[in-house]
């Protein structure tokens, strides 16, 4: 199947500029990650039947009750990932669901290390960035509570499923001066969290107000 990676319509690139300048209206102002937006095309990560309305800034379905985040959340919380200025060696991402923002952080760090509880997701997952051609993702099929310690520790940490508290073994796997973006709380409640490991410990600071799926335990 040949897959039309530039666009057509309501997935062109205009379509798509539109996208961006409404993020830089809601106040995301790096360049590197409003540009990678810019050039990724969201539209192959959804069901054809949605393809149109890829350049919203709307979460989207993808099945098995997970979604596609909002652009605006993608783009929030990779600014905030990378806002220290330096290009992450290694990023933990938890919840790859469509793959979507996993392929806009390969773009951005040397190596992604991306789990997900759902196998039917991580392997529609798996084509969608081999289209994209990213070499630089290793995918597993996992619990995300339990990170991924054969690769810590790791210089940043994304997760995108919400826990009612911020899992241990995920801080024990952040490197010193690493970032962990984590949405945290029941639905409804859910505040997006900043944590940076320190030498004697980790600074919290909250970023936002968000609604993410939940972060379930085991595989499915």
């Amino acid at each position: 199947m040949t897959v039309n990676l530039n666009g057509i319509g309501m997935t062109s690139q205009r379509t798509r500029d539109r996208l961006i300048t409404r993020l830089v209206e809601m106040g995301i102002k790096s360049k590197d990650v409003l540009d990678v937006i810019k050039n990724t095309p969201r539209h192959i990560f959804v069901d054809e039947a949605l393809a149109s309305r890829a350049y919203e800034n709307t979460a989207l379905p993808i099945g098995y009750n997970q979604t596609i985040s909002q652009p605006y959340i993608v783009a929030r919380m990779t600014e905030a990932l990378l806002e220290n200025g330096n290009r992450p060696k290694s990023v933990l991402e938890i919840g790859t669901g469509c793959g979507y923002q996993t392929a806009i952080l390969a773009q951005l760090a040397d190596k992604v290390y991306s789990i997900e509880r759902i196998d039917a997701l991580l392997k529609k997952a798996r084509a969608t960035l081999a289209t994209l051609k990213l070499r630089n993702v290793r995918l597993k099929h996992g619990d995300g509570n339990r990170g991924w310690k054969e690769y810590a520790p790791f210089d940043a940490i994304l997760v995108a499923a919400a826990p009612e508290g911020v899992p241990e073994k995920l801080l024990q796997q952040l490197a010193v001066n690493g970032r962990l973006i984590i949405p945290v709380g029941r639905s409804g409640e859910q505040k997006l969290l900043l944590i940076k490991r320190t030498e004697t410990g980790f600074d919290e600071q909250q970023l936002d107000m968000v609604s993410f799926v939940p972060m379930l335990e085991g595989v499915g």
